[in-house]
């Protein structure tokens, strides 16, 4: 199956064991991927099913489910302050082909980006490329951008930690074994975290967490982060 081109589909899209086609995947499977009549790919929901469908002019038959098994067995929410430029988007997609489940944009004292609607489109839009690209189960979720004080106050998972460059806090490699279903990670912006949101974030449940020695870019924060995460839960 891995030789087969694969699209993300809308789950309203299936019904009664046909895809309904849109223009555009119309355009992308016949044009771009050169597929014709009768040939096979596969449809994902973005939602962990995935089906083995054969094209049909402008709709596509579903052949069989299949099973895939590309998820970690910890579901991991990326809180990320909004660096500056399009870095985000390099954010949304190595972190998408690493297994994060959500990506939460927030916007910290130090953040320099406020985004536009069409940024938020086209985040996840990245989202759904890079989880078709990697073979994922699930398109991660993208939400909205918040304040950062509003984040830290959303979801109460006892496993919380804030990523902070300066201080003698405990390396995440360290406090990851504990670990067995969730994990809330949160990264700064650049010139790092004030003294006071990281109080905030210690006062609602946030362990404070050390990502090594050296200073990392807004960009390069949550790559890591998501890397150690992976490494220590999937083996």
């Amino acid at each position: 199956m891995s030789q087969l081109q694969r699209i993300a589909i809308a789950p309203s899209q299936l019904q009664q064991g046909q895809i309904f086609l849109t223009k555009e995947q119309q355009h992308y499977l016949g044009r771009v991927l050169r597929l014709h009549e009768g040939d096979r790919f596969i449809a994902m929901d973005g939602k962990g099913k995935w089906w083995l469908a054969q094209l049909a002019g402008e709709q596509a038959q579903v052949l069989e489910p299949l099973l895939v098994e590309t998820e970690l067995p910890v579901s991991i929410t990326l809180m990320v302050a909004l660096p500056k430029g399009n870095g985000f988007d390099e954010v949304v997609r190595c972190c998408t082909e690493l297994g994060v489940a959500c990506i939460a944009p927030v916007l910290s004292d130090r953040t320099l980006l406020h985004p536009s609607p069409q940024k938020l489109e086209r985040w996840r839009r990245i989202a759904a490329e890079a989880a078709e690209q990697s073979e994922r189960s699930f398109v991660p979720t993208i939400l909205e951008p918040v304040a950062f004080n509003t984040a830290i106050t959303a979801n109460q998972t006892s496993h919380r930690y804030i990523c902070e460059a300066r201080g003698e806090y405990p390396h995440l490699n360290k406090v990851l074994s504990s670990i067995s279903d969730e994990i809330i990670i949160a990264t700064g912006p650049e010139g790092g975290w004030t003294t006071q949101e990281i109080e905030n974030a210690i006062a609602v449940g946030f362990q404070p967490v050390s990502l090594g020695r050296r200073i990392l870019r807004a960009v390069t924060a949550p790559v890591v982060a998501l890397s150690l995460i992976t490494a220590s839960c999937e083996v």
